[in-house]
């Protein structure tokens, strides 16, 4: 007797939502209406007799049957993943897909990726940084690059490098926050804030222990870019993320507003589904760009000469 399976549209919308704890965030992903993914759930959940989430006008959440349904049909749409991609000449002329955050992607990937294509000319990449969840190996990505303290469990973790946070601004705001002594005042500073950021001004003074610095004030974005971009008009101080900042230090363009530096309590890491160390071209990628981040992981190397490292 065949098996009696869920509409399988359904199933895709209920992972998808579940995955995102949210109807919207599904709809957008597997380019449909919100409206589609509730109708399918709720005929789904009349198909099945249960409740898979409970609605509230803040927003959506797993019911703990759902919880527990939505952990098979992962599993069943990873397998069915895993299998596509194993078929003859499925993976051919096929790109390596990896997602990563806009900053990173523009300031520390892109502009090594021509090193990347010089050896493999024949492996092309494909970069996303639209900042959704990615579930390995479902949504068809290879790789995701996150900044977490620690890995999480399910998924292959590779550390690749911390980031050190030191303040920036153009060479004319730093000339504006100098003292009759000469000494540069950052109290007087127009701080720069990265609303998204899990570590930014506060852990930098921490850190250091400066005081009389106000952090309630100042201009705030919600990109490390537009932070730095701020910084670069001359709108004030950001907290530059080096090595991501590097480049505009190089130019001139930034300088430090202060030589002192913190190493921050999260990392860069490679992640990726178990398996993906057994494709050549994946083990290539990973192996490639772990060697591109080597130089820049400071967890082992001693801080530079004036720095300090916040604790871990």
């Amino acid at each position: 007797m065949p098996l009696r399976l869920p509409p399988l549209p359904a199933l895709r919308f209920f992972e998808a939502a579940g995955r995102h704890q949210s109807f919207k965030l599904a709809a957008a992903e597997l380019n449909v209406t919100p409206s589609a993914v509730s109708h399918g759930i709720v005929g789904l959940e009349q198909a099945l007799g249960v409740e898979l989430f409970v609605r509230e006008p803040r927003g959506i959440s797993l019911t703990v049957t759902g919880a527990d349904y939505l952990s098979y049909v992962a599993e069943a749409f990873s397998l069915i993943a895993i299998g596509t991609q194993r078929l003859p000449n499925h993976r051919a002329d096929r790109p390596i897909a990896l997602s990563c955050a806009p900053t990173f992607a523009s300031r520390w990937l892109l502009p090594r990726l021509a090193g990347f294509r010089a050896r493999w000319p024949k492996l092309n990449v494909s970069v996303d940084t639209s900042h959704r969840q990615v579930g390995f190996p479902v949504d068809g990505f290879d790789f995701a690059i996150r900044l977490s303290r620690a890995p999480v469990a399910g998924s292959a973790w590779t550390r690749l490098f911390g980031e050190r946070l030191v303040p920036v601004c153009s060479p004319a705001y730093l000339e504006s926050l100098r003292g009759a002594h000469g000494n540069i005042e950052l109290r007087h500073a127009t701080l720069i804030h990265v609303n998204a950021a899990s570590e930014d001004w506060q852990t930098w003074l921490d850190a250091t222990g400066a005081d009389g610095i106000e952090t309630a004030g100042g201009l705030r974005v919600d990109t490390i870019q537009l932070a730095f971009e701020a910084a670069c008009m001359g709108l004030g101080v950001a907290l530059g993320r080096r090595p991501l900042v590097d480049s505009d230090l190089a130019s001139g363009a930034l300088v430090e507003a202060c030589s002192t530096t913190v190493a921050s309590t999260t990392a860069y890491w490679l992640v990726s589904a178990e398996s993906a160390d057994s494709r050549p071209e994946l083990f290539d990628f990973k192996r490639w760009l772990v060697s591109e981040a080597e130089p820049f992981d400071m967890r082992s190397a001693a801080t530079e000469p004036g720095s300090r490292s916040a604790s871990n």
